[in-house]
């Protein structure tokens, strides 16, 4: 009987060994399957966030210590509040931008090596814009505002008719290596002159033999995304000859360019060059005159000329900006037009012992006085710089003028120089002292209000490539943008600054950066692959 139930139990062993077997494997299986399906899900999870955030945060890794790849605050502002769409087109492959790299760095070279030198180690990273535009289209794209960015590039000799679209609405030529932006029927361009110049040696160091560069890239695209979404575009007529001669002195070419390139142009300010002696000062044309250090006086038919354009046949709405020579005085007709709207530019130097930047006494530091015809500033903080000022007095006339004291001098500052030997110097007395002044003119028609403003900046190097560029470093380019615009009813701009280009960076190549984009891919995927092995190698034990 014994014998009998030991053969049962032998004979069902196999049964049950194999039945907890395939118990065990089921177990592991499922597990195993379970894990598989979990490594996969989060795959999937992971490449969906990343598909998302790629849309809307730039997935550029900036690796350099200049930061170049970086969009400034300024311009992420402007991306993020676009009320319309922009277009950028740019005419030529985006593999031209690398190109041009190598051709400069090779031309560079070449220079020093045709005068048995050797080069420094300068870069001309142009292979940096096209990343430089991706970013505007992404931060675009994460903004409250209804515009986007999007930018195309395409190759002229393949598909010519590609810029058809745009030169209906401009009047100049779109050719191989523009960059065109437009937005509706308003069409800006860049032409491949001003892409060069999108990277170029740093002025401050030029004298030095220090050769460095900046990117002034990023302040060039957002202007232009800037004026081409601005309705209110303002025409000026930039004074530079009269009767054929330059009305200011050579040493005036850097602040004057730098207003008019870089301050105007650059913040929807169209600016025409005219001679104010031959050229008609047209209502119908222009907004507003610029007026910069005139070393001469003007004759009486010059000076009726500016005063029938700001008077506009009693409707008004004209604008002016009068910057004084420095060592110009006794310029009759001028001053008494200037009288006129109750302001007089003193025959003096105004120097500072404390509160100045630098050495000198007479780079002084402005404060403002009347925040209403500035407006908000990026960074207050920041110092108003007015080298070589002359002092802008208020003059009491019945004149009707309705004058404000903008921008003055610290209370420990004074005359430091007289410029006219027959004139006095008045009593060295310290305190605040006007430096730059706005006078208006209204005419009121029912509850129309209709107004004509002068403003005169005492200082002829205010607007020096120095200060203007070097907007985190001084406020000189905002506060005299954000003044211009209030006389004129724009709204505030932003002042985009230059970037300092590091010669030894640590920047992802190309290839980098698409390594980058495959171990985001190939992390996930290996982790899906072990679990795989370690399924299959379970199923056949």
């Amino acid at each position: 009987m014994q014998n009998k139930i030991t053969e049962e139990n032998k004979a069902s062993e196999p049964v049950n060994s194999k039945k907890s077997a395939m118990a065990k494997q089921l177990k592991y299986g499922s597990m195993s399957m379970i894990t598989l399906i979990l490594v996969v899900a989060i795959v999937v999870v992971i490449n969906i966030m990343v598909s998302v955030m790629d849309k809307r945060t730039p997935m550029k890794i900036d690796l350099t210590p200049d930061k170049r790849y970086d969009l400034s605050d300024e311009t992420i502002d402007v991306l993020k509040g676009l009320d319309k769409d922009v277009e950028i087109l740019i005419t030529m492959p985006r593999t031209t931008f690398t190109d041009m790299s190598a051709y400069y760095e090779y031309q560079f070279k070449r220079m020093f090596a045709q005068a048995g030198k050797t080069a420094p180690p300068i870069e001309f990273p142009y292979d940096m814009i096209p990343v430089i535009l991706d970013k505007y289209e992404m931060y675009s794209k994460q903004g409250s505002g209804k515009g986007t960015i999007s930018v195309r590039y395409v190759d002229l000799n393949t598909d010519p008719d590609a810029i058809s679209k745009y030169s209906k609405n401009y009047n100049g030529e779109i050719s191989k290596g523009s960059m065109v932006f437009s937005s509706g029927d308003n069409v800006r361009v860049l032409s491949e002159a001003d892409i060069q110049n999108m990277i170029m040696p740093d002025q401050s160091t030029v004298k030095s033999g220090v050769y460095s560069l900046v990117f002034a890239g990023e302040s060039t695209i957002t202007s232009n995304i800037m004026n081409v979404i601005d309705s209110h575009i303002v025409n000026v007529a930039f004074v530079q000859t009269m009767n054929g001669e330059s009305i200011y002195r050579n040493d005036y070419a850097d602040p004057v360019s730098t207003l008019k390139n870089e301050l105007l142009s650059k913040n929807g300010y169209v600016c025409t060059d005219v001679d104010i002696a031959t050229d008609e000062l047209d209502t119908e044309k222009y907004d507003m005159i610029v007026l910069p250090m005139p070393m001469n006086d003007f004759s009486e038919e010059i000076i009726s000329k500016l005063g029938d354009f700001l008077y506009n046949d009693e409707k008004y709405g004209k604008n002016m900006l009068y910057i004084p020579d420095l060592a110009a005085i006794n310029l009759t007709n001028i001053d008494e037009f200037l009288a006129d709207w109750s302001i007089k530019v003193e025959p003096w130097v105004l120097a500072d012992q404390k509160n100045i930047i630098g050495n000198s006494p007479t780079n002084i530091l402005l404060s403002i006085a009347d925040k209403e015809s500035v407006g908000a500033l990026p960074n207050e903080s920041l110092p108003i710089v007015a080298p070589y000022t002359r002092e802008v007095s208020v003059l009491t006339k019945n004149n009707q003028s309705v004058v404000k004291e903008v921008l003055k001098s610290s209370d420990e500052s004074g005359p430091y120089s007289i410029l006219d030997e027959e004139a006095e110097l008045p009593e060295a007395k310290l305190g605040a002292r006007n430096v730059g002044v706005k006078s208006s003119k209204e005419h009121a028609v029912q509850l129309d209000v209709y107004r004509s403003s002068i403003f005169v900046l005492g200082s002829s190097f205010f607007t020096n490539s120095e200060y203007i560029a070097r907007t985190s470093t001084y406020n000189n380019a905002n506060v005299l943008l954000n003044i211009l615009n209030t006389m004129t009813g724009k709204e505030n701009g932003a002042v985009i600054p230059e970037k300092a280009l590091q010669s030894a960076v640590i920047a992802p190549t190309k290839e980098q950066d698409n390594g980058i984009k495959a171990i985001i891919i190939a992390i996930p995927a290996l982790v899906a692959a072990v679990g795989l092995v370690v399924l299959i190698r379970r199923r056949n034990r």
